[in-house]
């Protein structure tokens, strides 16, 4: 008889029905009684192991972003896999598809904060496969716990291991030990009868241990890759099972307007005058400033010496600020008693003024970047500049929203945290120099030259650099032979790389350096008279002392 079946005495006692049988300890204790901690299975373990294997191969032994996008990809996959108790919403597919672009850009060319987006990213899908909304504190907080939780996790998963072992027979083990210890045995017996085909297995056994000691030697984990395991061990198996579940903007969440009784009398808020006041002294004061601000800088006709980084930029930095600031104001006025005050539609109305001459000093805003932008072109700072003031108008409708539905500050705070998230993770992902200098270039080309200033004093990336390539028929010399040299310089650079890339593998592949590297060798000519570092150096400075007059 099996063994398995002798684990308890023998008793003369009649067994109980099952459904009036006491439960057993085991049972009691179980993750399975508990509806948020579902037990352990083997795909959390073989989720956590794989992303500790996907971290070790393609992050640690990797050497480049595709190797990162990659393991973001093969990580968010695991993880799909291995949660407990799936629910997934619109909110996991949002996220996915946000990881996939991320995994796209570091493929095109990467840079090291995708990787923090990449990390962020992943938190915020674990969350969602668990039908939660990710909420941009909540996503930090579920990644900061994920260190805590790992421990009992893992516990967990130990002990259900354990449990596994002592039910399973040994027998179940004797049926495939027994066959393969009896094959070994006269098999030796059978090899060893006869010298040649001795030998032969006994080299291959020797080759195959010597491959074996080299492998090991290759792939033998120092102390810092020992201690990454544990880490992302750790950190995968919290992710997997959270400690707690909590919103931690809940306590902000106020019953709005028409969540109150409709038999509650209501009254007098002693904040009214105070706030009307201060929204008829803001109204008349954006008024003024708006008046003074049209007839300055909307005509675009400055003068001589124009002061352009001090009005189309810091100016239009602070302009934001006054955005954001009223953002807070209104949400501050349209929230708690004042919400019952019978005197409330008179303050809507002041407040739908402000909101009206809020929108126009947005416009004022575009319109001072656009001021810089016309003077000498775009640049990465720029782009910041312009989904910096987007984030800020957005939140600011937000404000309107949430007063015109009576919502309440919680749900202004999240979908603000949101939109300034979605931007950032916009300017993260699109490629910028390739779109900001094939605006530059188009100007360029059509006579003004003032945006060939933003080719010598910034940084270019090789996304950035294919797009240069029409300058080379500027009819401008210093810009045409300033372009060729840094051509040349860059097809050098790349080429001294190539070896390299191709010696750490495929995981270095950046699909941006080797498109340009292709285009420039299909077009050696161009730039091959400035292969020499003194006759490139020489064109170069040229070219950057005459477009300095545009800085």
């Amino acid at each position: 008889m099996a063994t398995g079946l002798l684990t308890r005495p023998p008793t003369s006692e009649p067994i109980p029905s099952s459904a009036g049988a006491p439960p057993d300890d085991n049972n009691a204790a179980a993750p399975a009684a508990e509806p948020d901690s579902p037990p352990a299975a083997l795909r959390e373990v073989v989720a956590v192991v794989g992303t500790i294997a996907g971290f070790d191969l393609l992050v640690y032994r990797g050497h480049g972003y595709a190797g990162y996008a990659a393991f973001f990809i093969a990580a968010a996959a695991l993880l799909l896999f291995g949660t407990p108790k799936p629910r997934p919403r619109i909110g996991a597919l949002v996220v996915g598809s946000m990881l996939a672009l991320l995994a796209a850009r570091m493929v095109w060319l990467g840079y090291g904060f995708l990787n923090v987006v990449g990390v962020a990213l992943l938190v915020a899908f674990t969350m969602t496969l668990a039908g939660r909304r990710a909420y941009v504190l909540d996503v930090v907080a579920h990644g900061l716990q994920s260190i805590l939780a790992g421990f009992p996790a893992l516990a967990r998963y130990g002990r259900s291991s354990g449990h596994v072992g002592t039910v399973r027979p040994r027998a179940t083990w004797l049926k495939v030990v027994l066959p393969l210890v009896a094959v070994l045995g006269f098999g030796t017996i059978f090899i060893l009868a006869n010298p040649d085909i001795a030998t032969a297995v006994g080299r291959s056994i020797q080759r195959g241990w010597d491959a074996s000691i080299d492998f090991l030697r290759a792939f033998s984990p120092s102390v810092v890759e020992v201690l990454l395991w544990i880490v992302v061990t750790v950190v995968a198996a919290g992710l997997l099972r959270p400690l707690f579940r909590t919103h931690l903007l809940e306590w902000l969440a106020v019953p709005s307007v028409g969540a109150f009784d409709e038999d509650e009398p209501l009254f007098d808020a002693p904040l009214y005058a105070a706030y009307r006041n201060t929204l008829i002294a803001v109204v008349g004061l954006f008024a003024v400033y708006l008046a003074f601000e049209f007839t300055t800088l909307w005509f675009r006709d400055f003068p001589e010496g124009f002061y352009y980084a001090g009005y189309a930029h810091e100016g239009a930095a602070w302009l934001t600020v006054a955005l954001a600031l009223t953002t807070l104001v209104l949400s501050a006025i349209f929230r708690g008693e004042m919400l019952r005050d019978p005197r409330l539609p008179r303050l809507r109305k002041l407040a739908w003024t402000w909101s009206a001459l809020n929108l126009l000093l947005a416009f004022s805003v575009y319109n001072r970047m656009f001021i810089y932008i016309d003077f000498n072109g775009m640049t990465r700072m720029r782009t910041v500049g312009l989904f910096g003031i987007s984030a800020v108008v957005i939140g600011f409708l937000l404000c309107v929203w949430k007063i015109t539905r009576n919502r309440d500050f919680a749900w202004l705070i999240e979908r603000q945290l949101w939109t300034v998230s979605i931007a950032g993770f916009l300017l993260a992902i699109l490629p910028i120099d390739p779109l900001i200098h094939t605006y530059n270039v188009r100007r360029v080309l059509v006579g003004d030259l003032a945006p060939s200033v933003q080719i010598t004093e910034h940084a270019v990336d090789s996304g950035g650099v294919l797009a240069l390539q029409p300058l080379l028929s500027s009819d401008n010399a210093l810009i045409r032979e300033g372009i060729r040299s840094l051509l040349a310089d860059r097809a050098l650079r790349l080429e001294a790389k190539l070896p390299v890339r191709r010696a750490t593998g495929w995981t270095t592949y950046q699909a941006a350096d080797e498109l340009l590297l292709k285009a420039l060798q299909a077009r050696r000519s161009d730039w091959d008279e400035y292969a020499d570092l003194s006759s490139r150096r020489l064109a170069w400075q040229k070219f950057k002392n005459y477009a300095y007059q545009w800085y």
